[in-house]
C-alpha cells in the first residue's frame, strides 16, 4: 500500500469512528476503483458494508468485481436482495459466472433468480459449459459488424452499442448466420476512410477459440497471439462470445499457483492459504506426507541391507547424506525446470528423446563437477588430517563416481517422470520436487553401495 493510500485509510477510519457518513461518500468518491478495493479489504466486515453502501451504484459495481471472493460473498449474504440484484445484473457475464462457481449450490440458486430474464438465459449458458472450458471465461458483450458495411456505418453502430461491450479493441465480422468471418482491430477502422467497405479490409485470416476447448489450451493460445481478446466459436464457427485477457490472466496465476502448491511436495489448495482451515491444511499435505515417509523407509531398508559394509568401512557413512542430497538436489532442478517448460508450451511429449538426451549430457557435466568436488575435499582432508587411511583413493574414487552416476540418474528421472504422468493423462505437477528426490534417495544409496562393494573389495570392505 502507498503512502496516500495508507493516509487515506486512516482518514476513513477516522471518519468511520466518528460516523461522519456524508464526508466519507465524499471521500470514497475522489478515490480510483483499485484505492477503494484495497481499503475495503482492509476493514474488518461491518465496515466493509459500511463503506461499500455509501458508494453509487456504478461506482459499487466496478468495486464489486475486484473484490475478494471472501468479500464479495459476504456482501451478498448481507445487502438487500434490490441491491444485489443491481449488481449482477449488472456485472461482465464472464465475472458473474466466475463468481457463482465459487458460491455453494443454495445460494448460487436464489442469486439467479435476482437476475433479469436475459441475464439469467446468459448465466445459465455459461454455467453449462464444462468446469474448465473457455465457455466458462467467455462474456456475450461484443460487437459484431457485417462485410457488406462501410466504415461510416461501423462507427454509427459503435456510437449506439459500443458502451454494451466488454472491450472494443477489436470488431468482429459475421454473416446473417452469425458465423465469424474476420476479425478487424479498431485501429483499423478508424484511419480508414468513411466510405470504405469492410469487406475489402478482411483478409479472412483470424484466431479463435472453441466454446469447449481447455482453459490451459487457452492459454497458450493468447500467449502466442499476444491478443488483448480472443472470439470464441461453437463447432459450426458460430460466434457465441469473447474471452478477454483480464480473465486468462487470472487463469494462468490460479494455474501456476497449483503447480508451485504440487511442487512443493502438497495437494493445491482450494482456496488463499489464510482462508484455509488447519484442518483443510492437514488434509491436503498429510497424504503426501506419508508417501514420503514410505519411501524415506525404504531408504531405510537399503541402509540396513548394506548394514555389515557400513560396520567394516564406516567411513562410507559419512557420505551418505552428501550422495543422497547431490541425487534428490539434481532431480528436483530437472523436475522444476521440465514442468514449467511444459506450462510455457515450450516442450511438448513429442519431445521426450531430445529431452532426455540433453539431461544426459547435463547429467554427466553436472556429476562429473561434484564428483572432482568430492574427491577434492577427500584428499585434501587425507593429506592434511589424515583421515580415511592408507585407501582414501579408493574412498575418493567412490564418492567420485556414485556422484556422478546419482546426479545422472536424479536428472533422467526428474526430468522423464513429468512427461510420463502427462502421457499418462495426469498432471505433471504431482511429480513434485520431494518425491523425486526420496526415489532418488532409495535408488542412490543402492548405487552408492554396490559401488563401494566392487571398488573397495580385498581392502576396506
Amino acid at each position: 500500500m502507498t503512502t496516500q493510500q495508507q493516509l487515506a485509510l486512516d482518514q476513513i477510519t477516522d471518519l468511520l469512528d466518528q460516523r461522519e457518513f456524508l464526508r466519507l461518500k465524499k471521500l470514497l468518491r475522489s478515490l480510483d476503483t483499485p484505492e477503494v478495493v484495497e481499503i475495503i479489504q482492509e476493514q474488518e466486515e461491518k465496515e466493509q458494508l459500511i463503506l461499500f453502501r455509501l458508494l453509487p451504484l456504478k461506482r459499487a459495481i466496478e468495486v464489486f468485481e475486484y473484490l475478494e471472493r471472501e468479500v464479495q460473498r459476504h456482501f451478498l449474504e448481507n445487502l438487500s436482495q434490490e441491491k444485489i440484484a443491481d449488481i449482477l445484473n449488472e456485472m461482465s457475464p464472464d465475472d458473474r459466472t466466475a463468481l457463482l462457481e465459487f458460491l455453494p449450490d443454495d445460494l448460487v440458486r436464489e442469486l439467479i433468480q435476482t437476475l433479469s430474464e436475459q441475464e439469467r438465459r446468459v448465466t445459465l449458458e455459461l454455467l453449462g459449459y464444462p468446469e474448465y472450458s473457455v465457455g466458462r471465461l467467455m462474456t456475450p458483450d461484443y460487437i459484431a459488424i457485417r462485410e457488406g458495411w462501410t466504415v461510416q456505418q461501423v462507427l454509427d453502430y459503435l456510437r449506439e452499442h459500443g458502451g454494451q461491450s466488454e472491450t472494443l479493441s477489436v470488431l468482429y465480422v459475421t454473416d446473417e448466420r452469425g458465423v465469424l468471418l474476420d476479425d478487424i482491430r479498431i485501429r483499423q477502422i478508424l484511419l480508414a476512410q468513411p466510405t470504405q467497405p469492410i469487406s475489402e479490409m478482411m483478409d479472412r485470416r483470424f484466431v479463435r477459440l472453441k466454446a469447449r476447448q481447455d482453459q490451459e489450451e487457452a492459454i497458450e493460445v493468447f500467449r502466442k497471439n499476444d491478443r488483448t481478446a480472443l472470439p470464441v466459436v461453437n463447432e459450426d464457427g458460430v460466434l457465441f462470445g469473447i474471452v478477454t485477457i483480464d480473465d486468462i490472466l487470472a487463469i494462468r496465476e490460479e494455474e501456476d499457483t497449483e503447480d508451485i502448491q504440487k511442487l512443493g511436495g502438497s495437494e493445491a489448495l482450494d482456496e488463499p492459504y489464510l482462508l484455509t482451515s488447519v484442518g483443510q491444511m492437514v488434509k491436503k499435505r498429510a497424504g503426501w506426507l506419508v508417501l514420503l515417509l514410505i519411501g524415506e523407509m525404504l531408504t531405510a531398508s537399503a541402509m540396513g541391507h548394506f548394514e555389515e559394509e557400513i560396520q567394516k568401512a564406516v567411513v562410507l557413512a559419512s557420505f551418505i547424506p552428501l550422495i543422497i542430497s547431490s541425487g534428490g538436489n539434481s532431480g528436483s532442478q530437472a523436475v522444476t525446470l521440465v514442468i514449467r517448460a511444459l506450462s510455457l508450451g515450450e516442450i511438448s511429449l513429442s519431445d521426450w528423446w531430445l529431452i532426455m538426451r540433453r539431461e544426459v549430457l547435463s547429467g554427466l557435466a553436472l556429476g562429473a563437477i561434484l564428483g572432482v568436488v568430492g574427491f577434492a575435499r577427500i584428499a585434501v582432508w587425507a593429506n592434511i588430517f589424515n583421515e580415511y587411511g592408507p585407501y582414501w583413493q579408493l574412498v575418493g574414487a567412490t564418492v567420485a563416481l556414485s556422484l556422478m552416476g546419482i546426479v545422472l540418474w536424479g536428472t533422467l528421472a526428474g526430468s522423464m517422470l513429468p512427461l510420463l504422468l502427462k502421457r499418462l493423462g495426469l498432471d505433471p505437477a504431482t511429480s513434485s520436487a520431494p518425491f523425486v528426490a526420496t526415489l532418488v534417495d532409495v535408488t542412490g544409496l543402492i548405487m552408492y553401495f554396490t559401488l563401494a562393494s566392487w571398488l573397495l573389495s580385498g581392502t576396506l570392505l
